[in-house]
């Protein structure tokens, strides 16, 4: 039986396509390998988004060749937004990869493993448009208790900056019948919390001509019993409307947590970036979410260096900043990306200067974000208990979970133990920039039909070690709501 790995790079929607692919290979009669063991298959589903992930990606699979000699029979694939960007300059570069594939075509995995080795030659097979939406796709989710359903794939917009929509294609939309279906399965199976993504989440309705389409769905998920936390990322500040806004703050399992990215401050670069909003319409964007949801946390994404950014301009980013008071933000720093109108651009800012704001707007945004969690301090929040988000949890015995805000909290349990997927109540006794601690033992803990799932998997799952909770299980880490990107 061969088995297999997964390595995913980039944000929720990679994580997701992961899933599927796992899903497919799983469904093809692959196994995960167990611990120390050198899987027969490695996937990589990359991301394009930052210019590293050209030299980490070309990197990891120079590491793999001399594996690959050493187990013959081992296959190497390439997948996601840089396959469908450098198409066969992958296999040129790296010969020992047998197979690439895009975004658009992951449902052929299997099937280009199996030609790859009964030909012995690579297989590289690119679709320029989606056959098959990927929720139709057979899934292997990594958590038993929280889910990604995606919404929409593809963008309309035409970001200077964005290589994603030459590489998703335009937005193409989910019947709302079919994502609560999923939604209602997933429920079904102990799920407790999904994320709805999209490239751009908050246009969805625009291929079947209904505007308001995004808030019904998120209205639609009140109805579901049994779903207690829905999130969605990420919205585009230009379509964000009023309606979404009510939809969020009167249906009780939507939580109070926006993530919303402004990636810059100046109205300028904002202009040159093909940004469709300027930083007064973002504010009152973020105005009017806390007037209606007083304790909503918003988080953004902000890009440091942009062609023709002047100090000027930074200093625009900075105030926006602080006047949005960010819970959270995941700062870039500017890298021209092949194929975008911005990597054209003369006035590209110096490597040390970009450096240098980088390091102003991260120390910053700390502040910040650490002013705001001590307001916190003091006061007790339901937490749904996570696997594998504490990485410290086994030294200090805590154990890790969201708030609905989706802050994450370490906290010590109480004489029962929670169970990833159930509910506890804990006071927040610290507060650090990234994360809030209890040190006093939760309460209210509520067992849960999450953690039901999340305790049969574990007993179900052959290839998965022993896990208890805080520690990670089969499987990768599980990330709940947030974007995040592997280090640089």
């Amino acid at each position: 039986m061969r088995t297999y790995e997964v390595r995913t790079y980039g944000c929720q929607m990679n994580v997701h396509d992961s899933e599927r692919l796992s899903g497919l290979l799983e469904g093809a009669g692959y196994v995960r390998p167990g611990e120390g063991e050198q899987a027969d298959v490695v996937v990589f589903n990359t991301c394009a988004v930052r210019e590293n992930a050209d030299n980490r990606l070309y990197g990891n699979l120079g590491h793999l060749k001399p594996i690959k000699d050493a187990h013959p029979g081992m296959q190497i694939a390439v997948g996601g937004c840089m396959a469908q960007k450098d198409r066969g300059e992958v296999v040129r570069r790296a010969p020992w990869v047998d197979v690439v594939f895009g975004t658009h075509n992951i449902g052929s995995l299997p099937v280009l493993l199996e030609r790859a080795r009964s030909l012995e030659e690579a297989q590289v097979e690119i679709l320029e448009s989606l056959e098959v939406f990927p929720s139709t796709l057979p899934t292997r989710r990594e958590s038993a208790y929280a889910a990604w359903v995606s919404i929409s794939v593809g963008c309309n917009n035409t970001c200077t900056f964005c290589i994603v929509p030459s590489l998703r294609g335009k937005e193409k939309d989910r019947r709302p019948g079919d994502i609560l279906a999923e939604i209602e399965a997933l429920v079904a199976e102990g799920v407790c919390e999904v994320t709805l993504l999209g490239q751009n989440v908050n246009a969805y309705g625009v291929e079947f001509g209904d505007r308001a389409a995004f808030a019904k769905l998120l209205r639609a998920c009140g109805s579901i019993d049994g779903l207690d936390r829905v999130r969605f990322t990420s919205p585009h500040p230009a379509d964000f409307t009023d309606d979404v806004i009510a939809a969020m703050a009167e249906t009780p399992n939507v939580m109070p947590q926006l993530h919303m990215p402004l990636q810059s401050g100046s109205d300028r670069l904002l202009k040159a970036m093909r940004r469709s909003y300027r930083s007064e319409k973002y504010l009152g964007i973020i105005e009017r979410v806390r007037a209606a949801m007083p304790d909503a946390a918003i988080t953004t994404d902000i890009i440091v260096g942009f062609p023709g950014e002047t100090d000027e301009d930074h200093e625009a980013t900075l105030e926006v900043a602080r006047a949005a008071r960010f819970a959270s933000a995941f700062t870039f720093q500017y890298s021209p990306r092949p194929g975008t109108p911005a990597a054209t651009y003369d006035d590209q800012v110096p490597p040390e200067v970009v450096k240098e704001r980088y390091a102003s707007l991260a120390a910053l945004v700390d502040e910040i974000a650490w002013d705001e969690n001590k307001q916190l301090v003091g006061r007790s929040v339901e937490l749904l208990v996570a696997e594998g988000e504490g990485r410290k949890d086994g030294a200090t015995l805590r154990l890790s979970g969201r708030a609905p805000d989706n802050r994450l909290v370490h906290f010590v349990p109480g004489a029962d133990l929670p169970r990833p997927g159930d509910m506890v109540t804990a006071q927040i006794t610290y507060a650090a920039p990234h994360h809030l601690v209890s040190d006093l033992p939760a309460t209210g803990l509520r067992r849960t039909r999450s953690g039901d799932a999340w305790a049969d998997r574990q007993s179900a799952d052959s290839c998965a070690p022993p896990s208890t909770p805080g520690t990670p299980g089969a499987g990768a880490p599980v990330l709940l709501g947030l974007p995040t990107l592997p280090p640089a």
